[in-house]
């Protein structure tokens, strides 16, 4: 599955250039070159990582970045900052309200694609779930791809068995109907029609899990999270 990242950038040749060089290295990319619509776009399609420049119109990068860090639902998206500044001031404040990187105006496409790699492969190290996992009477075996509750096995399609597991991995976060169409299905833009896709399938696969069909939650006007609470 590819990586999504979010270039938020005003400057349109530098938005331009970041997205032919990021998708000749294999990932899909998503612009946009206000504050405000990063944070609607972070929380509606969830990308992997963000390059986030600090100069914006309106609501600037550092208040960006402090707003996506204090939502659970974008806190655990890493950003790297790009800033035109040579202070320390501004990588500074930035690295504290939790970018996970910096780079500093003008610079190298292959560098930037470097620590964007270096930094996923952190985020992904960190997040990475055990092999067989067990929540309460629910037991899920990723490396064979199996799932059983009361120790009883729970035959799930494909689509159940990934749809469980993306929201397994995220550890708690909310996750929108069009991000697990985005992931699951490969729909970029979710009509209507597309987004009950989801929802039959989280009918279906809590129907499956009998018991412990109570951690598959619903979030009114939103999408679905997964319960790790007993």
């Amino acid at each position: 599955m590819k990586e999504t990242i979010l270039i938020v950038e005003d400057e349109k040749d530098i938005v331009k250039m970041l997205g032919y060089n990021l998708e000749k290295e294999g990932f899909k990319t998503l612009s946009v070159y206000e504050g405000e619509d990063a944070l609607d776009t972070a929380v509606s399609k969830h990308p992997d990582l963000i390059i986030l420049d600090l100069m914006l119109p309106g609501m600037d990068g550092l208040e960006v970045c402090k707003t996506l860090k204090a939502d659970s639902k974008t806190s655990s998206i890493p950003i790297i900052m790009l800033t035109a500044k040579s202070q320390d001031s501004d990588k500074i404040v930035g690295l504290e309200l939790g970018a996970d990187d910096y780079m500093t105006k003008p610079f190298s496409p292959r560098e930037l694609i470097a620590r964007i790699k270096a930094v996923l492969r952190r985020v992904k190290e960190k997040d990475k779930l055990p092999e067989v996992l067990k929540i309460g009477e629910l037991m899920i075996d990723f490396s064979k791809i199996a799932v059983a509750v009361k120790d009883k096995p729970v035959e799930l399609t494909s689509k159940e068995f990934e749809l469980l597991k993306t929201l397994v991995k995220v550890k708690g976060r909310v996750l929108s109907r069009d991000y697990l169409l985005d992931n699951i299905w490969g729909f970029d833009n979710a009509m209507e029609i597309r987004t009950r896709t989801v929802d039959v399938h989280i009918r279906t696969l809590r129907k499956k899990l009998k018991s412990e069909s109570k951690r598959i939650l619903t979030v009114k006007n939103y999408g679905y999270r997964f319960n790790y609470e007993d």
